[in-house]
């Protein structure tokens, strides 16, 4: 993959723009969703929905701390969009009688505690830090989880859907790889110590205690609803060749920081690391509702509803 015109990538994500309103939604396909498929798809669904909007909030993040013109309005539109596919998710629930009345779908307790996580501190993250993680969840996101989906469901508006969530997604990452290779080129004067240094924040610290359980909790919810491990440990090579593939790529610490951690996340033989984080994903499974942080003021705009 060459380094991609950022200038020309933002006239292509200006004029590729779509809306709700543009799928029929009550086109006929929701009864091929099976018995056995639906209490496990709607799990699946619920946990997607919620995902869209913690990368959502993570492009906000960027789009105040991006170091270019053209990339603080491409971060603009990406937090949009994502918006848009958590409001598509929910559309394809609807259509598939996974919620009741226009409530959105109750998050589980470690994707509560991250949502509030990054209402908090995405801001004060380091901008390296987001223009790795990010690219890295959504090749898990596109090059396995969404891929899977249309390989299981034969509702053709899921399909037509997705074929745009999935363009979407495709021009994030091309712009966030070629970000995180910008960064290797800056990485000599910024050090390993200087990064060691931000990544030992107290605020970076409790963000990692509640990433990496809520990882845990997705990897295994989406081996239950069926996805092969090999599609996982594929989306994590996918990552490693395209964020590696050349020397700048290489150079950046998260990226290797980033490419080494998803790689033991999706290996569970790696019991040194899993057994303290599975004990953590039991331990926030056991937190009251009423402990649990409050849902941000954003929630009532996530909607079904195709209006836009």
């Amino acid at each position: 993959m060459a380094t991609i015109d950022l200038d020309q990538m933002l006239d292509k994500v200006k004029a590729s723009q779509w809306a709700l309103k543009d799928i029929d939604w009550d086109a006929p396909g929701a009864e091929l969703i099976t018995d056995e498929q639906w209490p496990k798809l709607r799990d699946f669904m619920v946990d997607l929905v919620w995902i869209e909007h913690v990368g959502a909030r993570g492009f906000a993040a960027m789009a105040k701390n991006a170091p270019t013109d053209t990339l603080r309005q491409m971060y603009h539109y990406f937090y949009a969009e994502e918006q848009r596919h958590a409001n598509a998710e929910m559309a394809l629930m609807k259509r598939w009688g996974m919620l009741d009345g226009d409530d959105v779908p109750e998050p589980n307790n470690n994707i509560r505690l991250v949502v509030d996580w990054m209402e908090k501190h995405a801001d004060e993250l380091p901008y390296n830090v987001l223009g790795t993680v990010i690219p890295a969840l959504e090749v898990a996101l596109d090059g396995a989880l969404c891929q899977f989906l249309l390989e299981t469901v034969d509702d053709p508006v899921c399909h037509e859907a997705f074929d745009k969530i999935n363009e979407d997604e495709s021009r994030h990452l091309g712009v966030g790889f070629s970000v995180m290779e910008m960064q290797g080129h800056n990485q000599a004067s910024v050090g390993m110590v200087r990064f060691m240094g931000r990544m030992f924040q107290p605020h970076v610290l409790l963000g990692l205690a509640v990433y990496t359980p809520l990882l845990n909790k997705m990897r295994d919810n989406v081996v239950k609803v069926g996805l092969p491990e090999e599609k996982l440990y594929h989306a994590m090579k996918k990552f490693e060749k395209i964020g590696g593939r050349t020397e700048q790529g290489r150079r950046n610490p998260m990226f290797q920081f980033v490419a080494r951690h998803m790689r033991v996340m999706v290996d569970r033989n790696q019991k040194f690391y899993h057994t303290p984080v599975d004990l953590l994903v039991k331990l926030t499974d056991r937190i009251p509702a009423w402990a649990l942080p409050d849902k941000p003021g954003w929630v009532g705009d996530v909607t079904w509803k195709p209006t836009d």
